[in-house]
């Protein structure tokens, strides 16, 4: 139900809901964010998902600024293809290099989360944190919503 809703939140998403979700996942995990960068997950397309950045952002506000917002250490270094039609083993070639990240300048290196919405094969996720762990950075996980469910098997 929690996925349903994400996906209808992205062409619209109502900040005082995203606000409610991240105040909940903050409360699950704020001894891991103090002092934590959070690195939205970010989209190749001009209209692309929002929710990945107002998500972090709420998850900075509902750390009491605990927890800093860090976009700019990943970015899309190429297109993909959209990954709602792809197999699992399809969704890690496409996402190969898709990333790339800035030098870590923090020495040691801050612990760093990745913020996105809905967790699915976690391709995007290792190919986001192989740039960033390449470029330095003290990856730590991924912080999600949601998680689309496995497919049964056939």
């Amino acid at each position: 139900p929690l996925r349903v809703l994400l996906l209808r939140q992205r062409p619209t998403p109502d900040a005082a809901l995203i606000a409610a979700l991240a105040a909940r996942l903050h409360g699950c995990c704020a001894s891991v964010l103090q002092g934590a960068l959070l690195v939205p997950v970010p989209s190749w397309k001009r209209a692309g998902n929002p929710l990945p950045l107002l998500l972090a952002r709420a998850l900075v506000a509902a750390s009491s600024g605990r927890a800093r917002l860090a976009p700019q250490l990943l970015q899309r270094s190429r297109p993909t293809l959209g990954q709602h039609h792809l197999s699992r083993s399809l969704r890690a070639r496409n996402l190969h290099n898709a990333f790339t990240a800035q030098a870590c300048v923090d020495q040691p290196a801050r612990p760093l989360w990745l913020v996105d919405d809905i967790l699915t094969t976690g391709a995007t996720a290792c190919s986001a944190a192989q740039a960033l762990q390449t470029a330095g950075h003290a990856v730590q996980g991924l912080l999600a919503l949601a998680r689309t469910p496995r497919a049964a098997p056939r």
